[in-house]
């Protein structure tokens, strides 16, 4: 079989269609790559739910012992659950996941010691080209690295618990919907020790995914959620993804939160206990999280969309949090990764300290109007976005990740896929109405319409 690298090698991890696209020697040969790139003694490797987990988990890690490294098993886990191991264990990891995609599909998310991450910029590609170089050669080495397993969800489950003062969590209701991902193997276990009244939604680790996609970004995948909540009047509500490293908030009248809402709130908490801190931001965040964030003391730091590119300017910033609108947590007492369950602690602390609802909290953060996430197929993604940016001359532009034009009452930022033919625009302003007609406008330039 011809692999076509190209298609499965995204720009902070690897994903496709298995076995078509990603099968047991591919991912044999990436194993070998990775072992070799990291230069460690031995890598972590754990697997999500997914029927091919196992297989191409077991393939990794014959490719990783062919290069002389040993390998230990962290067995089922979640994608933070691997970063975590990485910065306690101070080793290279591996999780075969592919996230919130439909089951058919299986991915790796790859990480250096301390959970440093890997993507195109920072060893992905080089990866890449050992993984192409591997298959066209053949590759028979004896497995000469040895193998073991370590359980560490009791450490994990005391690690989030650190974050907060789990004595000033006061009774409530929360429930949660895992969309029989990893999340129905982690949140049980955070939550038994906590005066927390816990109700699971699709709690069964099943990756045919029989209930709804494990993609709560989408507002279909948390209907039932929304309803649950609202029926039996929780306090709060929690949808992760399938690797469990993502949460969205539903509040207790069966409304979410964007992702940019819940950096807000997250900040404010982190901010109370890191005054002046430097709090980090992706540039499609609601105009909001840089004005909570001074208001409140702190330093907004603007990055690009992505892990890699976040986790950096952490590391070089000195950042205690940072957020992203696709509802992805960073802290920099975890190594600088994304928790979802982590922000979740933050979350319910805040409303325990301040004993006030979800629906108020929200309020004074939620100040303008967004578009959510549109995505354009278009032929030649550069020259649109120069027209574009013609068209607005006048305004302020900045090409920090792709095009971001700000006129002060309504912005937006129109930006490529990594992958695929495609402008993602996300815009903001003052009103709804206001929105959605601005919104009209830049597409019909998008479009050429």
């Amino acid at each position: 079989m011809t692999v076509d690298l190209d298609a499965i090698f995204k720009a902070y991890d690897i994903r496709g269609t298995v076995p078509d696209q990603l099968d047991a020697t591919t991912t044999r040969a990436i194993g070998s790559a990775f072992a070799r790139f990291a230069k460690a003694p031995s890598v972590l490797i754990a697997h999500d739910m997914r029927e091919s987990g196992p297989e191409l988990a077991a393939a990794f890690a014959e490719g990783v012992r062919r290069e002389g490294a040993d390998v230990v098993h962290i067995g089922l886990a979640s994608t933070d659950m691997i970063y975590f191991a990485a910065g306690r264990l101070d080793s290279p990891g591996a999780m075969l996941t592919a996230s919130h995609n439909p089951a058919a599909y299986n991915g790796i998310k790859l990480c250096l010691a301390g959970a440093a991450p890997v993507g195109v910029d920072s060893g992905l590609t080089e990866i890449k080209q050992t993984t192409a170089q591997l298959l066209a050669d053949g590759d028979s080495r004896p497995l000469t690295g040895k193998e073991s397993s370590v359980d560490l969800l009791d450490d994990f489950v005391a690690h989030v618990h650190s974050f907060i003062d789990v004595g000033a969590l006061r009774q409530m209701k929360v429930v949660a919907d895992t969309a029989n991902g990893m999340g129905g193997l982690i949140v049980p276990r955070v939550f038994e020790q906590l005066p927390i009244d816990l109700e699971m939604l699709y709690p069964e680790l099943d990756g045919t995914f029989p209930n709804h996609p494990a993609d709560p970004i989408q507002p279909e995948n948390q209907r039932d959620l929304r309803a649950r909540v609202a029926a039996t009047r929780a306090d709060v509500g929690l949808a992760f993804d399938g690797d469990a490293d993502r949460v969205f908030l539903v509040d207790e009248q069966g409304r979410g939160l964007s992702g940019s809402t819940t950096t807000a709130m997250l900040a404010v908490r982190i901010l109370d206990k890191n005054p002046g801190a430097k709090i980090i931001y992706n540039l499609i965040c609601s105009k909001a999280v840089p004005e909570v964030i001074r208001e409140h003391g702190g330093e907004p730091i603007r990055t690009r969309v992505g892990h890699s590119f976040i986790k950096q300017v952490m590391a070089e910033t000195g950042a205690v949090f940072g957020g992203e609108h696709s509802a992805h947590y960073y802290f920099r007492d975890n190594f600088r990764a994304d928790s979802g369950i982590i922000a979740t602690m933050f979350v319910l602390e805040l409303m325990s300290i301040t004993g006030k609802p979800l629906s108020e909290l929200r309020l004074p953060l939620e100040r303008y109007a967004d578009s959510g996430e549109i995505n354009t197929h278009v032929a030649d993604p550069a020259a649109v976005i120069e027209r574009v940016a013609q068209h607005y001359g006048t305004a302020q532009q900045d090409r920090l990740d792709g095009l971001t034009v700000d006129f002060g009452e309504w912005w937006f930022n129109l930006r490529p896929s990594n992958t695929e033919p495609l402008l993602r625009l996300n815009l903001e302003a003052a009103t709804r109405d206001e929105c959605d007609t601005y919104v009209a406008e830049v597409l019909a330039l998008v479009t050429g319409g």
